[in-house]
């Protein structure tokens, strides 16, 4: 009798519990779907109109994180969702029309991208990447940031939306693992992580010289490592960094693979981005990042099997410096202090 009646409250709990998470579950696959339906829209665009600069492979960061988050920072910044990127694009193509690439263009391009961040207090981490695309590229285009904005603005327009409708169907406060994904999404307000963040970037570059693997620093890598080190404390991906090499390469090679078997069209753009969301949740780690890295391929000439292959090694380089970071007796000290 005694073991009944305890068993009688964990009885009464365990079912709303489970339709809870059902419906999580629920909400996440109809998110997921929206930011595919979104990257499809855009796609689309791109190839009717062969204005393929529209197809930003961030936009798969943003968009997933925007719709599957609308509490998160992103959604609840749309104007400087809309406007970052494009700005940042504006600075990638001056830089790439004024130098070549190397160690003094990409260190211009990352710190200018990085102090518009700073300077607008934009939580849009991901324009550093709209920033160095074009130098990666070597695309001179100045019809580049007006294609991103097209992009940004929908998205943003889209989110104010998606916001409402979300939050009036999943009413209740934030877990504990939403605030601390919204902290790291938000502007870094302790610059001493920027310091190791810029001697990677310098280091990378010096490996792209030397290799002629220009995608050991493909340009979501800086994202994923200014997230890293600008945050260390709540980035999701920072204590399970070892996973990172694995996850970026397996979604590179996905994208790749997309493109070979299909060819450049809108379904391949859809279809990368769902693999991306597959590698993520199979690891469940949430680095939309990675998301980037699998569209990448569609706006690159000729990818071949090197891009994975540097993605991954890139990747590597960017776990163990980060580690060595954590690891040094200066850091290990105003982490314990703070």
């Amino acid at each position: 009798m005694v073991r009944n009646v305890s068993e009688a409250p964990i009885n009464q709990h365990a079912a709303p519990i489970r339709r809870e998470s059902a419906l999580a579950g629920t909400y996440r696959l109809a998110a997921e779907a929206a930011s595919l339906i979104y990257i499809a829209i855009i796609a689309s665009i791109a190839f009717a109109t062969g204005a393929f600069y529209v197809l930003f492979p961030e936009l798969a960061a943003l968009s997933n994180d925007v719709f599957t988050r609308p509490r998160g920072t992103w959604a609840r910044a749309p104007l400087l969702l809309a406007i970052t990127p494009p700005l940042a694009g504006v600075i990638g193509i001056f830089v790439t029309r004024l130098l070549p690439y190397g160690l003094p263009s990409v260190l211009a391009d990352v710190c200018a991208s990085i102090a518009l961040i700073i300077v607008l207090r934009s939580p849009v981490a991901p324009s550093i990447s709209a920033g160095l695309l074009p130098l990666v590229l070597g695309m001179r285009s100045w019809w580049y940031p007006p294609a991103i904005l097209f992009g940004t603005i929908l998205l943003a327009s889209l989110s104010i939306p998606w916001k409402r409708y979300s939050i009036e169907r999943a009413a209740g406060a934030r877990s504990p693992g939403q605030v601390a994904e919204e902290a790291m999404h938000a502007a870094p307000r302790d610059y001493s992580g920027l310091a190791p963040l810029l001697l990677f970037v310098a280091i990378a570059t010096g490996i792209v010289e030397l290799t002629g693997l220009r995608f050991v620093l493909f340009p979501p890598l800086v994202v994923i490592g200014f997230e890293m080190f600008a945050h260390p404390a709540t980035c999701p991906w920072a204590e399970r960094s070892l996973i990172l090499p694995i996850v970026c390469f397996l979604s590179a090679a996905g994208g790749l693979l997309c493109l070979n078997v299909i060819g450049a069209n809108p379904a391949t753009a859809v279809l990368s981005m769902a693999w991306g969301i597959i590698v993520l949740r199979s690891f469940n780690l949430h680095a939309p990042p990675a998301l980037a890295v699998a569209l990448l391929p569609m706006v690159m000439n000729r990818p071949t099997w090197a891009y994975p292959i540097s993605v991954g090694m890139g990747t590597l380089l960017l776990t163990f410096s980060f580690l060595l970071w954590n690891a040094l007796p200066v850091r290990t000290a105003s982490l314990r202090s703070a």
